[in-house]
């Protein structure tokens, strides 16, 4: 079963917090875990139940969201009007995952999220992290194109890991390692002739056939 990310809003304004809240709900695989407006509020929830994600404002009627971000070692967007440079960096130095200055149009807090779903789908486990996993969720996280962080043999060994929890079509590959469907299509082809991957193909009810592919043993 895919994961649900929980998200808290810390923002004083209701109506903007609602609206960040709606972007939320709307995004596949996450859920509002709560909405507060205040600092000591966001405290409360966090020590009761630490979301997975804060979308956090700056300026808040008992202190300032960056710091709040700072201390609490839990993944953060700071949503804000600020857009002075110092703000910025600050946020960044306190841990913030991304920044956002207000207003911003819905699907760009849609793709932030969308983004952040895939770079913690990246970094998942205990086990250690090869350095080309790092620099995949990295690329993620950030919106770079993968095919500029990662090599061509790490992005097989990326698709084939992807293949060791389950058999994939190219779609579902592409998604889960951060590449390109053309990338993942072309790739599992290679990988498919060179003998590493299986195929099998998974007949609908209309249209082309779909690929499935598979890691031999």
């Amino acid at each position: 079963m895919a994961r649900t990310w929980s998200v808290l809003v810390v923002d004083d304004d209701f109506r903007v917090a609602g609206i960040h809240s709606d972007i939320v709900e709307a995004a596949p695989g996450f859920r509002v875990q709560g909405s507060v407006r205040t600092i000591a509020e966001a405290r409360e929830v966090l020590a009761a139940n630490p979301p997975d994600l804060m979308l956090v404002d700056v300026y808040l009627p008992d202190g300032d969201g960056i710091e709040l971000v700072r201390g609490v070692g839990v993944d953060a967007f700071i949503l804000s009007a600020a857009d002075e440079a110092a703000t910025v960096r600050r946020a960044l130095h306190a841990g913030a995952l991304g920044y956002l200055v207000k207003p911003f149009q819905r699907q760009v807090l849609s793709e932030r999220l969308d983004r952040y779903a895939r770079f913690r789908h990246v970094l998942t486990g205990t086990r250690g992290l090869r350095q080309e996993k790092i620099d995949q969720a990295l690329s993620i996280l950030y919106g770079q194109t993968a095919s500029t962080a990662i090599s061509r043999s790490s992005t097989e060994q990326l698709l084939l890991d992807a293949l060791a929890q389950g058999e994939l079509s190219a779609a579902e590959a592409a998604e889960r390692t951060g590449v390109s469907r053309a990338t993942a299509q072309r790739r599992l082809a290679t990988m498919a002739g060179q003998g590493v991957v299986q195929v099998r193909l998974r007949y609908g009810t209309s249209g082309r056939p779909e690929h499935l592919y598979s890691k031999l043993a």
